[in-house]
């Protein structure tokens, strides 16, 4: 099947894929459950790449590899070359390698720990060869299949990151898969960084001490002072308070506390006033002498993307209002931030519909996958028929 001259032609080709794509549901699942199933903790992810590279190399994918940062990639040759498409998903999980890691499978869901976040867009990414040769696809361009390392936490999309600065082959355009929700659809990255601030007091040997309030008291006034920065509505910025972490027992003060906080924003240079606001905090803090404060960035994005009528964007909202998808516009804080960095055109779509992500039952719901995974299939056709080319 060559690529579709205009984007009406391939409206009308992605509503006829969902049906094909069911044919396929004993091998998607499949690698889903096996996805889910090997515990991938950032920088310990290396049983996760290694299936994904048996994948590559069984769907007969060329120049398959690993690089420093241990992400893999796989070639699928177009008929020209002369472009080459990024598809990636990370794949990383927030679990540690203790939990269990058993998927539940019933009739309409699978359920466990990392399904939704990215079990289930690793397993996309693994599968595309598959599907791309049943749904009858030949690109002319290149697809680049990558699954990348270390991008939840401290990984800091350290792995996307290696990728873009030592690729040698130039990327045009690039999609980012997730495993939800559906109608997701991210093109420009926020502004974001993510601190955690720690806290130490003295430790107190007499209950009656007046002074004896401990770390969760000093860090309660940390807290009240950063809630008074005011932050514009618009562009939207917001200070998100994510855990506190302190104590051990009913009748000791701690004499440690941890916060760990994200700021983010759409506007140019106000994380970073923000920033410099919460370094004041923690400064007057050790100033005042109750206690001692530490500030540590772990993370962080800026700005930047693509717009709203860009061809890419334009493409991919007919692509899913053909299949019946509304699109949630949101901007990410994702590995989409990676690729906006360089300038490459970019966007983030979900698989499926699912529910209690990061929590130890994480659900997704097998039906909508079908949808899922037509509308990525429509975009990287109408990227590679040069639909999205500004």
């Amino acid at each position: 099947m060559s690529p579709s001259p205009d984007i009406e032609t391939l409206q009308g080709e992605v509503r006829g894929f969902r049906e094909r794509l069911i044919e396929l549901r004993e091998i998607l699942l499949a690698n889903v459950i096996m996805c889910g199933e090997v515990p991938s903790p950032a920088f310990h992810e290396q049983a996760l790449i290694n299936f994904l590279r048996d994948r590559f190399t069984e769907s007969s994918l060329q120049n398959i590899s690993t690089d420093e940062a241990q992400n893999v990639t796989g070639i699928l040759p177009g008929t020209e070359g002369k472009r080459n498409i990024l598809v990636s998903a990370h794949v990383d999980k927030i679990w540690d390698k203790s939990i269990d890691h058993s998927v539940t499978v019933a009739e309409d869901r699978l359920t466990g720990p990392g399904v939704a976040d990215n079990s289930l867009g690793v397993a996309t990414v693994a599968s595309l060869p598959l599907i791309l040769n049943r749904l009858g696809i030949e690109l002319k361009s290149n697809l680049i299949l990558l699954g990348s390392t270390r991008s939840m936490g401290r990984g800091d999309l350290g792995g996307l990151r290696f990728f873009v600065e030592n690729t040698k082959a130039p990327i045009h355009t690039a999609v980012c898969v997730e495993g939800i929700q559906l109608g997701r659809l991210s093109y420009s990255s926020l502004g974001m960084i993510r601190l955690e601030i720690r806290l130490f007091t003295p430790e107190r040997m007499d209950w009656a001490d007046a002074d004896t309030t401990g770390a969760i008291v000093e860090l309660h006034g940390v807290i009240d002072r950063i809630l008074r920065i005011r932050t514009p509505q618009q562009p939207e910025t917001s200070i998100i308070l994510g855990s506190i972490i302190a104590g051990n027992a009913f009748n000791t003060p701690p004499t440690q506390a941890t916060l760990r906080l994200e700021v983010r924003s759409l506007q140019p240079g106000m994380v970073a006033e923000i920033l410099q606001q919460i370094e004041e905090i923690v400064a007057e803090v050790n100033a005042e002498n109750r206690a001692r404060a530490e500030i540590r960035v772990i993370a962080r994005r800026r700005p930047g993307g693509i717009a709203f009528n860009h061809p890419l964007v334009r493409a991919a909202r007919s692509i899913m209002g053909a299949l019946d998808i509304k699109a949630k516009v949101a901007p990410s804080t994702g590995e989409l931030s990676a690729l906006a960095d360089k300038g490459i055109p970019c966007l983030t779509l979900g698989v499926t519909k699912g529910e209690k992500k990061h929590e130890i039952d994480e659900t997704v719901f097998v039906e909508p996958i079908f949808k899922g995974i037509a509308q990525i299939i429509g975009v990287i056709q109408a990227i590679d028929g040069g639909l999205c080319d500004e």
